[in-house]
């Protein structure tokens, strides 16, 4: 059974491991073309392409695979595994594998279809979420299901620390699929008609703080943006990003104080308290912030600053 992996960033490179470790005979890699990064824009190859070349794999990089579909079949795949590949399949892909296609999909389906269900999950309060192994077809995250595992959401778990540990779940359970697909004893679940529903691609206007929601939604935001593209407030014309939160146990002075508050309104000038911030159902607090152009750090060190003082509003 000779594989064609098809995947483009960190996510994806676990899995990759896990199958090359495992013995199987992985014939070529499939990743998106290599782009500028950072203020110099630098072109860097994706992270998947590194971890193939370290292993002497093939690798191709079209960039729109539907104009190259004999370079695709040149890879002589009997499989293709996809994990956050990042490109539209086009059905000449799809038959170009004797053995199909199938997604290391990292959220439960068919609630989570879509480019975002690890985000997604975090933003919405869920305390589950889980790898399902599906079969590609033309539809968005429609095909059948191979194997799926559920795990607890942590309490205070972001987005990245959630994708680290998917992304070694899914290399786990991906391997368990090829087994079954090696041997042909499987069993093929159809996704249910209930309960679709697809999430769009995060953007950075998203992940601005509205404090005028609850404290447990201000709080999953934030996590659910880190590290990217990471949660902000906005002051007085300045932006300050919010990298963790958690919710504020108050002071009786300062219960008084946020009684009267507005939404977003700083209720100490205490560094020792840290940076507590009005919301809809109490206060939160601000652990983790980076101003612009500075360094991260604790709350009360950003207040110990005078960056931002008592009675200041960030804007909803």
């Amino acid at each position: 059974m000779k594989i064609v992996f098809a995947g483009t960033p960190d996510f994806a490179v676990a899995p990759l491991q896990k199958i090359k470790e495992s013995g199987f005979d992985i014939v070529g890699v499939i990743t998106q073309i290599d782009k500028p990064q950072g203020r110099k824009g630098i072109l860097t190859p994706p992270p998947v392409k590194k971890a193939a070349e370290t292993w002497g794999i093939p690798v191709l990089q079209p960039e729109k695979i539907k104009e190259h579909v004999e370079d695709v079949q040149a890879l002589g795949g009997d499989l293709l595994v996809t994990c956050a590949y990042g490109q539209i399949l086009t059905q000449a892909v799809l038959d170009s594998f004797p053995m199909g296609v199938w997604n290391i999909h990292a959220g439960l389906l068919p609630k989570y279809r879509g480019a975002s269900p690890i985000q997604s999950c975090i933003l919405n309060g869920e305390k589950t979420t889980g790898v399902s192994i599906m079969k590609t077809e033309l539809g968005l995250d429609c095909g059948d299901v191979l194997c799926v595992v559920e795990i607890p959401i942590l309490e205070t778990e972001t987005y990245g620390e959630l994708s680290e540990r998917l992304s070694h779940l899914g290399a786990d359970l991906i391997v368990q699929a090829l087994g079954l697909l090696q041997s042909g004893t499987y069993t093929l679940t159809p996704q249910s008609e209930e309960g679709v529903g697809v999430v769009r691609k995060i953007n950075k206007e998203q992940a601005k703080i509205d404090f005028s929601k609850p404290v447990a939604e201000v709080i999953n935001l934030i996590r659910g943006m880190n590290p990217a593209p990471v949660a902000y407030a906005v002051s007085e014309g300045n932006s300050l990003n919010v990298y963790r939160a958690e919710r504020a146990v108050m002071t009786a002075e300062e219960e008084e104080i946020c009684k009267t508050a507005v939404y977003g309104e700083v209720l100490t000038d205490k560094p020792k308290r840290g940076l507590l911030v009005k919301c809809q159902d109490g206060a939160v607090k601000l652990t983790e912030v980076q101003a612009s152009g500075g360094k991260r750090m604790s709350g009360g060190d950003f207040l110990n600053g005078r960056k931002v003082k008592k009675g200041q509003v960030f804007v909803c």
